[in-house]
């Protein structure tokens, strides 16, 4: 085994601990501030700034595990058709708000960077921040956005969305599951669909949806609207 596979196999060793360990945590104390993403990103982080070890080494690792997303969010089938009769009973209701929630959620992010006097690309690239980042990536960069600045901005929605999404629903008193599962999923990403799916399959499976249409409409909506809100 060469040298490069043997640090390969130690990055995605440090990446599964870290997630363990933070998955361990959540589910032990049931605190929304134990988030799994942001615990497990600031864990591995850290361990990558005490010894030093660049970015470089740690992304080969980093990309081998990033492979097994397409096939983690081809199995959100499952719940979906486990609960296909609840989808039928509200597809309307569940297609008529996620396009509604997707539209305004980009639309009033924009306009509150445009209206604080941010350039140009800050206010495209915050668009599709509820859309999965290869998404998001993608239609910053046909619309004059920054790439790397959309990846900030949906990484840091979906972990806020994570941590205190749950929260802010029980607050609230939301406690139907296809409302919340929608809800996490449409403005959370894939970072929501994660803790919907700790609440019970059917959140999961109704944040999957909400997570696929938002995308669709994110990636319909933001090449419409860019003209318009930059020509105010």
């Amino acid at each position: 085994m060469q040298d490069q596979d043997i640090v390969t196999l130690m990055m995605i060793s440090l990446t599964l601990g870290a997630y363990l360990f933070s998955r361990r945590l959540c589910l032990r104390y049931q605190s929304p501030w134990l988030n799994v993403v942001a615990v497990s990103s600031a864990l591995v982080i850290a361990i990558l700034l005490i010894f030093h070890i660049p970015y470089e080494m740690y992304q080969p690792g980093k990309d081998l595990i990033s492979i097994l997303l397409g096939p983690a969010t081809v199995c959100l089938a499952v719940p979906l058709y486990n609960h296909r009769a609840v989808v039928k009973k509200h597809l309307v209701l569940i297609i008529g708000g996620v396009c509604l929630a997707s539209a305004l959620t980009s639309l009033i992010a924009m306009g509150i960077v445009q209206w604080l006097g941010l350039p140009r690309d800050v206010v495209i690239s915050i668009g599709p921040k509820s859309a999965t980042a290869p998404i998001a990536v993608e239609v910053a960069r046909m619309n004059g956005g920054d790439p790397g600045l959309a990846v900030a901005f949906v990484v840091a929605t979906g972990t806020l969305g994570a941590v205190l999404g749950p929260a802010l629903l029980t607050f609230l008193k939301i406690t139907n599951p296809v409302i919340r599962g929608l809800a996490m999923g449409t403005v959370s990403h894939g970072q929501g669909t994660a803790v919907a799916l700790l609440e019970g399959e059917q959140q999961g499976m109704m944040a999957g949806i909400g997570m696929a249409l938002s995308a669709l409409v994110t990636s319909g909506f933001i090449p419409i609207i860019v003209p318009i809100l930059l020509s105010c």
